[in-house]
């Protein structure tokens, strides 16, 4: 067929659910037709393993999906056949599984890809369940020579000079890459490293939504021969985004588009956040949520999140204050759940701390307080919390966050409580640095509990400094250790002190039996504790 003069590509940068192969099907047909009936698209793209979604996991040892998958692939074949469609989407073959993607028009299939290069790293656990493809896959489609590869396809230069050496004259991506900090640069200086090495321009369709602890965050891009950016879908956001080349003397060129821009830190983690809850909540099929409001900075973070990603109606917070708790943080707690419009009860934990000591006076006799006395009220606030839970069918947000999660300063079986923790993976500094920037967007959170040195609350003028280093001492530790990998002596040659190292990574190891009871959470850095953090409980390591 003589070449066309132009090729019109629409990017489904699309919100899936794992496992519900009926419900992304249906999604990807009537997306399919939009992009042929509204964008007048030749092709339309559609995420990495889009009929199963990412990552089904052990789910693709079922018989069942197979099957589901089979006939997704039947009804799809014929629902739309005025439009090339690339479809990603698990391959039953051989006794063998695959991570493929099909391109199919007018009832036929046109080409399929297998995914070469299977990630086995961080949260990726692919080798798992994949078997590498081991051909390039480059089809004719209309006169223009399209190369097909997935994800982590373009990470390698292997793959993707195969696809040229077989005349690709244009690189088709599907992708579901997750969430993480600078992720999109990454992303984008790795596909612009591929375009210098083979001056192929590309496409690239990335995956968007909550999945358990990971979001994908979309920012789907293009870009031309020379590796410069000509188009980048809004982040965060489902919807379809076209892109047109067009053939010259020198070859393909895609026309520019709009660039959306790059977001801060603060802004991309905080919405990832409010994405990974609202996906958390609603897939799950919870009416709502409920939590402890505490009036410190934690809690105040959370419970905007929550406002954002499901609404004033469908979020109740509870404040539960003993003995020790300030005016200050139930004044705060109050204004802040004015505020965001939140429902907010009150409801002492006095008569049942009281009611727990006196049962175990006998046992406690002769012992001073300690932390066991701190724990109950949390363990108390736990049991009010997951009975209002029970009874209302809201799932439990627990408030923890990173730099807790590591050196154990959390009770099990109270403040770490609940079904999802929205903050789990953000460091006490990163939590005030969020809580500063949604203050911009609205007054949410009240000035004076930002500006409150941190307390739990659970005695008399307690600090979390009594227990821990100050946060710009802790984290910076924290992030050495957790997501860089490094030793005491590499941590040290940071400036920290040798004997505050030691301590906190002691804490670190024995808190671990803790972290595997935690809720999942959303997943923004590098290293989270969940998918990619395995760290034995049991250990004689010694550093």
């Amino acid at each position: 067929m003589a070449p066309t003069d132009r090729l019109r590509i629409a990017l489904a940068q699309l919100n899936l659910l794992v496992g519900d192969v009926r419900g992304n099907l249906e999604r990807v047909i009537a997306e399919a037709r939009r992009a042929r009936d509204a964008l007048h698209a030749d092709l339309v793209l559609f995420p990495e393993l889009t009929l199963s979604g990412y990552p089904p996991e052990d789910l693709l040892f079922h018989r069942g999906l197979r099957r589901q998958i089979e006939r997704a692939l039947s009804e799809l074949k014929a629902a739309v056949p005025e439009i090339g469609v690339m479809v990603g989407y698990p391959e039953y073959a051989d006794g063998q599984i695959y991570n493929s993607a099909l391109l199919l028009r007018g009832g036929r299939e046109l080409a399929h890809h297998r995914k070469a290069v299977l990630p086995n790293y961080k949260v990726f656990d692919e080798k798992r369940y994949f078997t590498p493809g081991t051909q390039a896959t480059v089809l004719d489609f209309d006169g223009w020579r399209l190369g097909l590869l997935i994800c982590e396809d373009v990470w390698e230069p292997a793959p993707v000079q195969a696809a040229k050496a077989l005349g690709a004259e244009l690189l088709l991506i599907i992708n579901a890459s997750p969430y993480e900090i600078h992720k999109q640069r990454e992303r984008e200086q790795v596909l612009g490293d591929r375009i210098r090495e083979t001056q192929l321009p590309a496409a690239y369709v990335n995956l968007l939504g909550g999945q358990d602890e990971l979001v994908f965050d979309g920012n789907s891009f293009v870009m031309d021969a020379q590796g410069q950016l000509v188009m980048r879908a809004e982040a965060f956001r489902d919807g379809l985004y076209s892109v047109e080349f067009e053939r010259r003397p020198a070859g393909l060129v895609p026309l520019a588009g709009t660039i959306a821009p790059e977001l801060s830190d603060e802004e991309s983690v905080y919405r990832a956040l409010v994405l990974g809850v609202r996906d958390y909540v609603s897939k799950h099929g919870f009416p709502g949520v409920v939590m402890g409001l505490s009036g410190g900075v934690d809690s105040a973070l959370t419970l905007a999140i929550a406002v954002d990603a499901l609404g004033a109606e469908r979020v109740h917070a509870v404040m539960m204050p003993s003995r020790y708790t300030s005016d200050m943080s139930r004044e705060d707690a109050a204004a802040q759940a004015k505020a965001l419009g939140v429902r907010l009860s009150s409801i002492s934990i006095e008569d049942m701390f009281a009611a727990t000591l006196q049962a175990l006076a006998g046992e406690f006799a002769g012992r001073r307080p300690d932390a066991t006395e701190e724990n109950i009220q949390a363990r108390c606030r736990g049991v009010l919390l997951m009975a209002i839970s029970n009874k209302t069918g809201r799932m439990l947000l627990t408030t923890g966050n990173k730099s807790e999660m590591a050196v154990g300063y959390a009770t099990l079986y109270g403040d770490m409580a609940g079904g999802f923790a929205p903050i789990k993976d953000c460091s006490k500094q990163l939590v005030y640095r969020l809580a500063r920037y949604r203050n911009t967007l609205s007054a949410a959170i009240p000035e004076r509990v930002i500006e409150r040195e941190p307390t739990a609350e659970l005695r008399p003028e307690q600090k979390d400094t009594d227990s821990l280093p100050p946060y710009q001492v802790l984290d910076p530790i924290l992030e050495s250790f957790i997501e860089d990998d490094l030793s005491v002596e590499e941590i040290c040659e940071r400036g920290f002190d040798r004997a505050v190292v030691a301590r906190v990574l002691d804490m670190v190891k024995r808190a671990e039996y803790k972290r595997r009871q935690a809720p999942p959470g959303v997943r923004v850095s590098r290293r989270a504790f969940g998918r990619d953090w395995r760290y034995p409980i049991t250990n004689g390591y010694r550093r």
